[in-house]
């Protein structure tokens, strides 16, 4: 089943490599370690995390996230995005280390900010970057200094760990993510557009299969959310996507639904209720309309077009 993975889960999931334990790196303002990537070697479950981790690859893999994949065939800083579920496949040894965090520990001061404010993290994106020998040596030259200094007994040891993990962050910001450019918006249009996809992206990965796990199913509930008249949303989005907000709506359900039937174990039928279906006949429907193919066809290894 697609799920959550919480710090507890993750070290309960690594402790027989690693011997690592949660509580001696929770700070009281968040939670931070850092590990070698010597034990990611096999599959990691598919799964959104509570954490967040910033990976320095080194070794080739295959990271899956939603319904598509990215190949890492070279020296890569990966960043993972609590809200957009992944697996990680091995297709070589690994080196290279990570650090897994949370909000509090970025911003200990302040619990209003969040990393999703930052365009590292963006809804539809998972941000990795490849990196040149000079930015190679750079970012290695912080994880080491991380784990040299989670094993020190330096009274502000976090504190220091904390600037590491700012220079990381301001550091991956200055390069250029794979395969796409962040876009600024020109006109109201496109703001408003962007904040549609925003609040229709807030409403996955869908985490249980009960019925009204998705809050937000049509155009008007949308349209009421963003505080304006449907008809205005609708010109707003066709203007800029070509596409009308039922069009969106149903195109972002059918992704999900790609990426539970190719990764999940729950059956039809739980599918259809967590993505807001009254009827697995209606879900049934709506799929082979949208994609030529049944829901059964997509769960027993045909490629759904979306």
């Amino acid at each position: 089943m697609q799920s959550v993975e919480s710090i507890a889960d993750f070290y309960a999931r690594v402790k027989p490599e690693t011997g690592a334990d949660l509580s001696p790196n929770n700070t009281g303002s968040g939670h931070f370690n850092v590990f070698t990537r010597t034990t990611c070697n096999r599959v990691t479950p598919y799964a959104r995390r509570d954490f967040y981790k910033i990976s320095l690859v080194l070794g080739k893999g295959r990271l899956h996230y939603a319904e598509k994949f990215v190949e890492l065939d070279k020296p890569a800083l990966l960043f993972s995005n609590t809200l957009v579920p992944y697996s990680w496949q091995p297709l070589s040894d690994q080196k290279g280390w990570y650090c897994l965090f949370t909000d509090n520990f970025v911003w200990p001061k302040d619990r209003q900010k969040t990393l999703q404010d930052s365009p590292l993290y963006n809804m539809e994106e998972m941000p990795a970057f490849f990196l040149d020998k000079h930015q190679q040596k750079e970012m290695s030259t912080l994880f080491i200094k991380m784990m040299e200094e989670m094993g020190s007994d330096y009274i502000y040891k976090f504190d220091l760990l904390r600037n590491y993990l700012h220079l990381l962050i301001h550091g991956a910001m200055k390069m250029k993510p794979l395969g796409h450019d962040i876009h600024h918006h020109s006109n109201a249009s496109q703001r408003l557009t962007h904040s549609f996809l925003e609040l229709l992206e807030r409403q996955f990965p869908i985490d249980s299969s009960e019925e009204g796990t998705l809050v937000l199913k049509t155009a008007i509930q949308y349209a009421d959310q963003l505080s304006i008249h449907v008809n205005h949303l609708n010109r707003a989005l066709k203007e800029v996507t070509g596409k009308t907000t039922t069009e969106l709506i149903s195109s972002r359900i059918v992704k999900e639904a790609n990426a539970l039937l190719r990764h999940s174990d729950w059956n039809i039928s739980e599918i259809a209720y967590g993505l807001g279906f009254d009827y697995p006949a209606y879900f049934n429907t709506f799929f082979k309309k949208q994609t030529g193919l049944t829901p059964k066809a997509v769960r027993n290894g045909v490629p759904a077009l979306v």
